[in-house]
């Protein structure tokens, strides 16, 4: 036999310094974190909480500007204020919206950052106004 221990054997028998030790777990916690941060997809709570808040104000935002689009279309002379919202120039359309009827909402009392630039928008979108369903009673 000879005098070389085997692999097992030598990592059985290993038993490393406290610096080593201490170093090796300072080591891996900031391996960890790093990977985590950038690769594993974990944010702060501050962070976190921003996202939360752009999140719910998009959330309104898509709400309203439908709610506006919902309104504009079922109103009675919709084919003649689409028109007069496609011949206004850009910088006056979101006016035009806020200044009619459509962008009001029972219980908000603000107005809502970019639901009329998104209503504008969607009402622009449109090839052609949707048919209303009539009542059948």
């Amino acid at each position: 036999m000879s005098n070389i221990d085997t692999f097992s054997t030598r990592w059985n028998n290993y038993r490393p310094s406290k610096k080593l030790w201490i170093w090796s777990m300072v080591g891996v916690s900031c391996l960890t974190m790093t990977l985590g941060f950038t690769l594993g997809g974990w944010t702060p709570a501050g962070r976190a909480s921003v996202m939360a808040d752009i999140a719910a104000r998009d959330a309104t935002t898509k709400l309203i500007a439908s709610i506006c689009v919902q309104k504009f279309v079922s109103s009675a002379d919709a084919a003649e204020s689409l028109a007069l919202l496609k011949e206004a120039s850009s910088w006056k359309r979101t006016g035009f919206i806020e200044n009619g009827d459509w962008m009001t909402i029972a219980g908000v009392d603000h107005t809502v950052p970019g639901a009329a630039d998104l209503c504008v928008a969607t009402l622009l979108d449109m090839k052609e106004l949707p048919e209303t369903v009539a009542d059948s009673t």
